[in-house]
């Protein structure tokens, strides 16, 4: 993105302390590390099934999970991987899942972030049919309203989602019934193979809102302060009755649609223009420059992240695979 087109984003200022910030930062490199970390696996032929890469998707995922209370429920996509993380699962049972261990969030009834839910963390897991994880997401915004509980849902599509019925629908359902509900739209200029520019005529998602009264919101998707502020600003006011908000983060998907795509539809040039906003290290060159951290606990946190990542690894590694006498279980029909 040239800066001249960040200059017509909307950024709400950030409300942070320094030790948020670290924390953020903590979350955002323990997501790149997991990712990077993953990628490399299965390149080697070690991994099962497929896996999708979130890297440039780090600030989105970290800034608007951060943005929730432990009591409101969030449905993240195959992105977004910080949001699972910040919610409570661990790197050991997300690792385990991605191999079909009986220890994975799953039990091994799935190879990568599809369907890693746990409700008992307010956790919906996502549901791989764009965008069906938006109506779910919506009944449950709804059902606040029904029992009125000061709680909020958030949900996450694509740039793509944003074109097909059920977009359309669950925006005009959680409006016209003011439902504590935050829509994330993660605009990484490809649906696929697809470019923004022939699947829309209009340049900005964003502007969708106005057709269902709500606000459409524009943020930096690759500056997590912004994306935190944007986030916090329409949980809270969702929570106190407000109703919707959509907030469209502009970003970049760095990889292919999954480990197998390798992405040759994409200009070089446009890539190269994103990895100099990579949002990892745009932040962390920010919190030295402000004197929020040292080179040296930036590498302390760089290690402990990989610290976590290694043990997961192992563990996953280690972790049995599922009896098959259980097949039948966790199931609605045998």
């Amino acid at each position: 993105m040239a800066d001249g087109e960040l200059a017509g984003l909307q950024l709400a200022e950030p409300q942070l302390t320094s030790p948020q910030k670290l924390e953020l930062y903590y979350w955002m490199r323990l997501t790149r590390t997991f990712d990077d970390r993953v990628v490399a696996y299965w390149k080697q032929g070690r991994g099962v099934g497929g896996v999708f890469s979130q890297r440039g998707h780090e600030a989105i995922s970290v800034g608007t999970g951060y943005a929730l209370r432990p009591e409101d429920v969030v449905a993240p996509m195959h992105r977004d991987l910080g949001t699972y993380l910040l919610r409570g699962l661990t790197p050991r049972r997300i690792f385990a899942n991605m191999l079909g261990k009986a220890t994975g969030v799953s039990g091994g009834r799935d190879v990568n972030l599809h369907g890693v839910g746990d409700l008992s963390l307010n956790l919906v897991g996502f549901i791989s049919h764009l965008p069906h994880s938006l109506p779910v997401t919506v009944g449950v915004a709804l059902s606040f309203v029904y029992r009125k509980e000061p709680r909020v849902a958030m949900t996450y599509v694509g740039d793509g989602s944003s074109s097909a019925g059920l977009f359309h629908e669950a925006l005009n359902l959680a409006s016209t019934h003011n439902a504590p509900f935050v829509l994330i739209v993660e605009n990484n200029q490809y649906a696929y193979s697809t470019p923004l520019r022939q699947q829309m005529r209009v340049p900005d998602v964003a502007a969708r809102a106005a057709g269902y009264g709500i606000p459409g919101v524009i943020v930096d998707g690759n500056d997590v302060e912004a994306v935190y502020a944007a986030s916090k600003e329409a949980v809270e006011r969702a929570r106190a009755g407000g109703g919707p908000t959509l907030i469209e983060c502009k970003t970049m998907r760095m990889m292919g649609h999954a480990i197998h795509d390798g992405a040759e539809y994409v200009p070089r040039e446009l890539l190269e223009e994103w990895e100099k906003r990579d949002p990892v290290e745009l932040f962390e060159r920010r919190l030295v420059a402000q004197d929020i951290a040292d080179p040296t606990e930036i590498d302390e946190i760089k290690h402990r992240c990989e610290v976590e990542i290694a043990d997961a690894i192992e563990y996953a590694e280690q972790s049995p695979l599922p009896d098959p006498a259980t097949v039948e279980e966790g199931v609605y029909a045998p």
